[in-house]
């Protein structure tokens, strides 16, 4: 029995789901008899049935004897659901091939542990890797209790995101563009700073359809699309000190999402109740200082929002992952914060040059090359002559997340 072969087709099945589990993980399931699928499935959406019983489900008494290939380990205790460890065991299924091992504290070995007391066979590690990745997210909210933070960043090749007179459309083609609404779609928000609101007054959606997304992220196409999960649109997140955000921003015309703004101490209280009342929820939330200027003579000291801060406070709401998209200022706050754990990079085919012309990270910068983070290139490939690039940080918490650094 190809292993390899029915993992890879689960996964492909839990991708149906991208943007919708959290805070739960993405899951697929496949269940083999005589070298036949016999049912499959994936969860679909948190609190509602899990892959495994989706599963058994579609395959019903053929469960008895067969092999149940689950990118991630069944779970073991009472949630929103009954445990699916228990479920399986009841099923019938005499062999359980399991992607990854499951972190969180509530299950951690103890799904292996009751199938195997069960006598059912388990063989882990099966394309560990990419189920690993696929639960990147939610992999290290639940060892930091903080959300996954990427970082996207469109630039030439020069580093640079606008020309000195400001002009930044377009500097990436449109399959970067493409590829960028795709991690839209697969975060549960968005970040940006006012400085991006005040400039473009972006709408922050994904604009893909459900199948321009379901083809570019699932590798195997003869995977049906379910037509019952609609693209993900991220919620927002504004960090804006001063309650700036127009009340007729484009971003609160997008239905069902929500807009979080984290202003200042000193934000004014008819901003705050200004945009309270257009339906953003508005926190407050700690300012850190943080110095500007590059030597000591002309560096001054501004009041800006803690990024730590804002990232713990995500956290307490279950936020799994935060796709930061701002500009140059933002991207530095969390470069410069260590903030991140994940850059994706998108280089356009043009040197735009110039000391004025903005470039990808702000702020100061670090003073010596032993203080900026090291990075893990993880890919690199070419997007009709761009190039996307995806990097981690080495030695953020999670790290064990990829390929168990």
């Amino acid at each position: 029995m190809n292993d390899e072969l029915y993992m890879k087709r689960a996964i492909s099945l839990a991708k149906m789901a991208t943007g919708h589990t959290s805070p739960n993980p993405l899951v697929g399931a496949v269940v083999v008899k005589n070298n036949t699928i016999v049912g499959e499935g994936y969860h679909h959406k948190a609190g509602e049935a899990h892959a495994e019983v989706h599963a058994l489900d579609a395959a019903g008494d053929n469960a008895r004897g067969a092999t149940l290939y689950v990118t991630l380990e069944p779970c073991a205790h009472y949630g929103k659901t009954p445990p699916c460890a228990k479920r399986v065991v009841e099923s019938g299924i005499a062999r359980v091939v399991i992607g990854s091992t499951d972190p969180n504290p509530l299950v951690a070995g103890k799904g292996i542990q009751i199938l195997t007391e069960a006598g059912i066979e388990v063989t882990t590690d099966v394309c560990v890797d990419e189920c690993i990745q696929l639960n990147e997210h939610f992999f290290t909210f639940i060892q930091t209790h903080k959300p996954f933070v990427t970082i996207k960043s469109a630039m030439s090749l020069d580093g640079k995101i606008a020309t000195f007179t400001g002009q930044s459309q377009w500097i990436t083609n449109e399959s970067s563009r493409k590829d960028g609404h795709i991690l839209r779609a697969s975060h549960d928000a968005m970040l940006v700073g006012i400085g991006t609101i005040l400039a473009d007054d972006p709408l922050l959606n994904c604009r893909l359809t459900r199948d321009e997304l379901y083809e570019a992220i699932i590798d195997r196409h003869d995977v049906s699309i379910d037509n019952t999960l609609e693209v993900h649109q991220p919620d927002i997140i504004i960090l804006d000190s001063q309650g700036r955000t127009p009340t007729d921003a484009k971003v609160f015309t997008i239905p069902n999402r929500k807009v979080i703004i984290y202003v200042a101490k000193g934000c004014p209280e008819q901003r705050r109740i200004a945009l309270a009342n257009v339906g953003a929820i508005v926190e407050e939330l700690p300012t850190k200082s943080v110095r500007q200027g590059r030597t000591t003579d002309v560096a001054i000291d501004i009041k800006k929002i803690d990024i730590q801060a804002c990232l713990e406070h995500l956290g307490e709401q279950e936020y799994t992952s935060v796709l930061v998209e701002g500009g140059s200022t933002i991207i530095s706050s969390f470069v410069e914060s260590l903030a991140f754990d994940k850059i994706v990079t998108y280089i356009g085919n043009l040197v735009i040059g110039g000391a004025n012309s903005t470039s990808a990270v702000g702020g100061t910068g670090f003073a010596t090359l032993h203080e900026a983070p090291t990075l893990e290139f993880a890919s690199s490939r070419i997007l009709d002559n761009n190039i996307r690039i995806e990097s981690y940080r080495l030695g953020r918490e999670g790290s064990y997340v990829y390929r168990h650094r």
